[in-house]
């Protein structure tokens, strides 16, 4: 068996140093998650897509406090910061110290302000959908992968009755009754954009779940046939101990690469659906209605309409690449 094999660390020894001799408190055994861990701190670019996400995360959380002492303000008009045809005045978007972005066309309002606090309100949507959609997935494909027979048929059965619904068109055509129906039964409801956020993420997380039952239904019905869930079978354990105690521990890798990867399907989902009138409406910001609304200055200010698109580009991006990074650290045999 070779070394790698044997997965264990052994300190560099000199050059014509007996091997047999070597201090055996110098051999390390390290654990499969170890071992994970060593192989994504190899890959560069799997390490920097980390990072990004890491500060994407940051901004996302800060953002808020950031607007609540003042440091941000993406509310505010600046009307006499813009020209005649509503465009900024000077250079680059009407750019200064005030305003290291510049301002939107058209309102005036702080660009930069306004995309750091749009990434918390992308972020939450991406968020609040994918923890649906994997919570779902997840206990539908425990139940399935692990039960088998007719329960595994209805399951099967509503993966695909729920894959067979055009998405987009149901948005489209539902958004006004869903967001009514949201905004009735909201509680606390105090602002407009609430209704349209719990909406959009409801009907993301609802539709989301069916790829993710049958990824986590192949795993189960492997993980089914291993000793340990015989074991506690024999034993007679209830079937919530064997889902959520020796089950769902074994998934934990799936799941981290399935998040890794659904996530950045939301954030451009979202970017999207706003882009279709579907979602958080301006003012309250998002990195897809920022989007909407530079479009139309396309030409006349490009850079107001590079931020966002390139903002949005690097966040998906960067976590596309840390869920490749993660499934090849998890599976070295998949990256050959």
């Amino acid at each position: 068996m070779s070394l790698q094999a044997s997965n264990l660390e052994v300190e560099q020894l000199p050059p014509g140093t007996d091997a047999t001799v070597a201090d055996p408190s110098k051999i390390a055994g390290r654990s499969p998650t170890k071992l994970a861990i060593a192989r994504f701190r190899q890959d560069r670019l799997s390490m920097v897509s980390f990072w990004i996400v890491v500060v994407y995360l940051l901004i996302g959380i800060s953002a808020p406090i950031l607007v609540k002492t003042g440091v941000l303000d993406p509310f505010t008009l600046h009307q006499e910061l813009l020209n005649s045809d509503t465009l900024p005045k000077g250079s680059f978007g009407g750019v200064s110290w005030s305003h290291p972005l510049g301002v939107e066309p058209g309102t005036g309002r702080d660009v930069l302000s306004r995309l750091v606090y749009g990434v918390t309100f992308s972020l939450a949507i991406a968020l609040a959908s994918t923890i649906i959609a994997i919570g779902l997935g997840t206990a539908l494909g425990i139940i399935s992968g692990f039960s088998g027979g007719w329960t595994d048929s209805i399951i099967g059965r509503a993966v695909d009755l729920t894959l067979s619904f055009p998405q987009t068109l149901m948005l489209l055509a539902l958004s006004s009754l869903g967001v009514a129906f949201v905004a009735k039964y909201l509680p606390g409801n105090d602002s407009a954009a609430l209704p349209n956020a719990v909406y959009v993420i409801l009907v993301l997380g609802l539709f989301g779940w069916p790829g993710i039952t049958r990824i986590m239904r192949g795993q189960v019905l492997s993980i089914r046939e291993r000793e340990f869930v015989d074991a506690a079978v024999l034993v007679g354990a209830s079937r919530r101990r064997i889902y959520f105690k020796e089950i769902l521990p074994n998934l934990w890798a799936p799941l981290l690469v399935t998040f890794t990867l659904t996530m950045p399907l939301y954030i451009s989902a979202e970017a999207a659906l706003s882009y279709l009138s579907v979602g958080i409406k301006p003012p309250t910001p998002t990195l897809g209605n920022i989007l909407k609304g530079s479009v139309n200055y396309s030409q006349a200010d490009f850079g107001f309409f590079f931020g966002p698109a390139f903002l949005i580009m690097l966040i998906v991006v960067s976590f596309n690449l840390l869920g490749d990074g993660i499934r090849d650290a998890l599976d070295p045999k998949s990256a050959q």
